[in-house]
């Protein structure tokens, strides 16, 4: 082999595992059939909630994914795979990955994933993507925490209405 090719191969292995590294968590989908328009679509979706997705070869995903000791995820790398990869929050990868295999007659197919540094199997993924996002959370927890906020203001205005009717 070229030793230009090799070194080449070394460095995409070492580009894909910094980018694993850093990802707060990874979706392994498999795209047969998929087409270049759908493809496309996918990435584009991506693309807008932050998530970056990849298509590399299977041993160069294997050497990276082994470098960091997920070699439990390399049994999933049959077929044409890519990743999806979030690098803000854990849900984001899963989320538009799993939208997208409901819309796509099983073109897209979620195999396996990493959160947490941990490795999911494809039931763990589809359940991370039903996981509200944290702003959503955020937004959830802030609704209740003024909506007691309110409350407390209603009764402590009732309590002082009261105490000047007696006073």
């Amino acid at each position: 082999m070229n030793q230009s090719v090799l070194e080449q191969k070394k460095q995409v292995v070492s580009d894909i595992t910094e980018k694993l590294r850093s990802a707060k968590s990874v979706v392994l989908v498999e795209y047969k059939g998929l087409t270049v328009e759908k493809a496309t679509e996918l990435r584009n979706k991506c693309r807008a909630a932050g998530v970056e997705y990849k298509v590399y070869k299977n041993t160069l995903m294997r050497f990276a994914f082994e470098e960091l000791g997920y070699k439990d995820i390399t049994a999933s790398l049959e077929g044409p795979n890519a990743i999806a990869m979030s690098f803000d929050d854990e849900v984001s990868a899963a989320k538009i990955t799993n939208d997208f295999a409901k819309t796509s007659n099983d073109t897209v197919v979620l195999k396996a994933g990493i959160a947490e540094g941990r490795v999911l199997n494809a039931e763990e993924v589809k359940a991370l993507a039903s996981v509200p996002t944290r702003e959503v959370l955020l937004a959830q927890l802030a609704g209740v925490l003024q909506g007691n906020i309110r409350n407390l203001a209603y009764m402590l205005d009732q309590v002082a209405k009261k105490n000047e009717e007696v006073a």
